[in-house]
């Protein structure tokens, strides 16, 4: 059975194969800024925060990357935080630059949509990724999945970071 989510009070359904806490993280294959494959196994040996959003364009996506972007910079070598969404390369690029996104790793699903498949996070009516939040351990362990089910609403910070701070 689909899973729904919310934008502004109206159902959307969201697809794929959804994981859940305790799975093998499915790999997944996005771009970067640079329009260069990324893939799960890019970061083996690292614990991983993946933060997904519709678009950049977006104030609460804008805050979502810039929150985790701040936080990013406090952890060690071995955890990687990871921002992905639908938005092509090059606005990806852009808003980086212009925001100082230095510690978070943003990423673009926009051309095969596999990680949105992969993770149940393709929202079908819009064809944008759903807000969430996972955090895989350094074996590829789903350690904790958070999906926010009205869209135009922050994932819950503080509750991720904990999860996150908890595998260290």
């Amino acid at each position: 059975m689909a899973q729904t989510i919310t934008f502004q009070g109206k159902g959307l359904t969201i697809i794929g194969d959804s994981v859940k806490p305790g799975m093998s993280a499915p790999d997944f294959e996005v771009v970067s800024a640079d329009l260069k494959p990324v893939k799960l196994s890019d970061f083996k040996g690292k614990t991983k925060l993946i933060s997904t959003f519709p678009s950049l364009d977006t104030p609460v996506c804008d805050l979502q990357v810039k929150e985790f972007n701040k936080h990013a910079a406090s952890f060690s070598a071995d955890v990687v935080v990871i921002g992905i969404s639908k938005d092509l390369p090059f606005a990806i690029k852009r808003f980086c630059s212009e925001n100082g996104i230095k510690s978070e790793v943003v990423l673009s699903d926009y051309m095969t949509s596999s990680f949105g498949m992969n993770y149940g996070l393709l929202i079908k009516e819009l064809n944008l990724l759903a807000r969430s939040v996972q955090i895989i351990d350094k074996g590829d362990i789903v350690r904790y999945r958070q999906v926010v089910r009205e869209l135009t609403m922050p994932p819950d910070y503080d509750e991720a970071l904990k999860a996150l701070k908890g595998l260290l």
